[in-house]
């Protein structure tokens, strides 16, 4: 008599049709509005690091870095740049339906950049004394980041942005825990990596004591005060630094156009330069 063995049910295991049942790697975008491409540049600088992220991510849409695109929807969108045309404003919304989660990245798209200076002024002024022909030109009288327009998930800042930092930010997001990026101002990092205060020691003026630090302390080690180029910190005494820039003999003009660079559309910054209009 032949006996037949009945096989034993198999187990749960994720397999479907004999073979393993992957999960789907992340898909990131990186888009690109009204900026320099210096942040998209240091996403593309990180090198061997990003190298190593680059395993458990699919590249969806990264025109700086390659031609190949894929559809959305993204589980995750950088964003580089503010937002300076009507087309710009239809876009970012667009952008913002097909993303799970939406990062900017750079002081362009977190306070509106360097060209936020138009801000400040009469645009069509700029039109006419830059371009031949000004009647081709359509464009909005302000730059304005990205949080004006649409929810943004996080803001990494920087012009440029700190590599360190932006790779903490990818490893955070991929694993739904909080980036750990300080939020101290510029003045505790130059007292952590022992250089003497420019303002104190020397008179030199600097946006340190109201700029959020990120940049490893590069323009204080040099013996040039800080330039605010990530912003405000989170608690700035702008005013105070004010006086202070004053008693070190700048005008009220040079104060305001101190606070009027790379953030200059940056709510504490912004506040203070009107201050001494």
């Amino acid at each position: 008599m032949t006996v037949t063995k009945k096989k034993a049910p198999s187990k749960s295991t994720g397999k479907a049709n004999g073979s393993i049942k992957r999960r789907a790697k992340p898909k990131i975008a990186v888009w690109k509005f009204a900026s320099c491409d210096g942040c998209q540049l240091s996403l593309l600088g990180c090198e061997d690091d990003l190298l190593d992220v680059v395993g458990e991510i699919e590249i969806a849409y990264f025109l700086e870095a390659t031609t190949t695109v894929v559809k959305g929807p993204y589980d995750i969108s950088f964003v580089e740049g503010s937002i300076t045309t009507d087309h710009d404003v239809h876009r970012i919304r667009k952008i913002r339906q097909q993303s799970k989660k939406l990062i900017t990245i750079g002081a362009c798209a977190t306070s509106g950049g360097i060209q936020a200076l138009r801000n400040f002024a009469d645009v069509d002024d700029y039109i006419r004394a830059v371009y031949a022909r000004p009647d081709f030109i359509t464009t909005l009288r302000t730059s304005t980041p990205i949080q004006e327009h649409v929810p943004v998930d996080y803001e990494l800042r920087g012009c440029p942005i700190n590599k360190a930092e932006l790779l903490e930010v990818i490893n955070a997001t991929l694993n739904n825990r909080v980036p750990n990026i300080a939020h101290t101002s510029q003045c505790v990092e130059c007292k952590k990596k022992g250089t003497v205060c420019l303002m104190v020691a020397k008179g030199i003026p600097c946006l340190g004591p109201v700029t959020h630090t990120g940049c490893g302390n590069l323009c204080p080690s040099t013996d040039r005060g800080c330039f605010g180029c990530f912003g405000p910190s989170e608690a700035p005494n702008g005013a105070s630094l004010g006086r202070q820039l004053e008693k070190l003999g700048m005008t009220k003009r040079e104060v305001r156009d101190f606070f009027r660079s790379y953030n200059a559309n940056a709510g504490a910054f912004r506040k203070t330069s009107e201050a001494y209009d």
